[in-house]
């Protein structure tokens, strides 16, 4: 087997590679059973087992109170789009989006289609490179709920806070869930899909306030309905299993490395680390404001297209892998999510200090 790269991708990103070795064996031979576990029925004790300790995990890990459901959904974080505002919003109802960047107006897009929509903030017409502070935005009184993303992939933006507002929090986590400290309690519902901090494509993750189950219209179809995955335990229908089992293991290694609050400290480290090569030189230029910085997506851009093409053309061949910025915005791009090791930032810091001499 060759060396394993550094891999930069926005996702799917990279996994431990514990985590890796042991899932290669278990889908082989799962417990010594004599199968694979994507063998195995889903309603086997066995994979049971699975699913119950990887809802365990999560809840111990980001200390999920009491009165709150923890489901294993398909359809990626984009079906959430559609599904939250369908089980929680009707149409004389009205909801508060912030519109940071891609995902939340895709989000936005779809709530329209069942409620009224208060767009707050947006900072579309600053090409997203900031995330509003509280006092920059009111959410409207009759809201039932207020939604964000809490980290922009595309853009490299981040809430350095979650928004302080007395309204039920709705937030889409799927590029830094698993990365920091979060108050769970504040939030009706937080969701993300596995790809980028937890495990590989396939699964979604969905933490929902118990009462909200009870929200939903009779007319809304019987698979599009939280109360539906809640009252089946997530067992409906056939269960992502793999991407479940790989999500536990991803909770066992973030658990022997000292839960979210020492990731979070090794999380600002690595960013540091490349934000300060990004402003020790007018050669970089991030794309995000300092104040909303994000410390699992780090963007920038270099003097010209053509300069951009030889930096991602040489890191790759350094085996710096998946710096090419989003399609729809170019540049460069740096996805350093928990997996990623201490050791490919430096990498990369070092490679951008040696491309700055060879160019400038």
């Amino acid at each position: 087997m060759p060396e394993r790269i550094y891999n930069f991708s926005a996702g799917p990103a990279v996994l431990p590679e514990q985590v890796l070795r042991q899932a290669a064996i278990d889908i082989v031979n799962f417990q010594n059973k004599g199968m694979g576990l994507i063998e195995i029925s889903h309603r086997s004790k066995e994979f049971m087992a699975v699913a119950d300790e990887c809802e365990q995990l999560i809840r111990e890990l980001l200390g999920v109170p009491a009165g709150y459901k923890v489901l294993f959904l398909q359809g990626g974080a984009s079906s959430q789009f559609f599904m939250i505002p369908m089980n929680l919003l009707k149409k004389n109802q009205v909801a508060t989006y912030l519109n940071t960047g891609t995902w939340s107006k895709k989000a936005i897009k779809e709530a329209k289609l069942f409620g009224q929509v208060d767009v707050a903030y947006s900072s579309e017409d600053l090409n997203f490179t900031r995330v509003p502070r509280d006092d920059e935005y009111t959410v409207n009184p009759a809201s039932e709920y207020l939604y964000f993303v809490s980290n922009n992939t595309i853009f490299g933006t981040q809430f350095q806070q979650m928004p302080a507002k007395d309204v039920m929090l709705i937030s889409d986590m799927s590029s830094d869930i698993f990365s920091r400290p979060v108050d769970v309690s504040r939030f009706g519902i937080i969701y993300a899909g596995a790809q980028k901090n937890m495990g590989p494509a396939g699964v979604t993750v969905v933490i929902i306030r118990e009462d909200l189950l009870e929200r939903v219209d009779e007319a809304v179809p019987t698979m599009l309905k939280y109360q539906t995955h809640a009252k089946n335990d997530s067992m409906f229908n056939t269960p992502p299993c793999f991407a479940i089992y790989c999500v536990g293991r991803v909770m066992h290694w973030l658990k022997e490395l000292g839960g979210v609050e020492a990731m979070a400290s090794r999380n600002r480290k690595k960013a540091d680390l490349i934000y300060q090569a990004i402003d020790s030189t007018d050669f970089y230029r991030g794309h995000a404001e300092k104040e909303s910085r994000s410390l699992m997506n780090v963007t920038f851009t270099l003097p010209d297209k053509e300069l951009e093409t030889a930096f991602i053309r040489e890191a790759t061949a350094q085996g710096l892998d998946g710096l090419k910025g989003h399609r729809s915005v170019g540049g460069c791009r740096a996805s350093i999510y928990n997996a990623f090791p201490m050791e490919g930032v430096e990498k990369l810091v070092d490679f951008m200090a040696a491309f700055v001499k060879k160019h400038q």
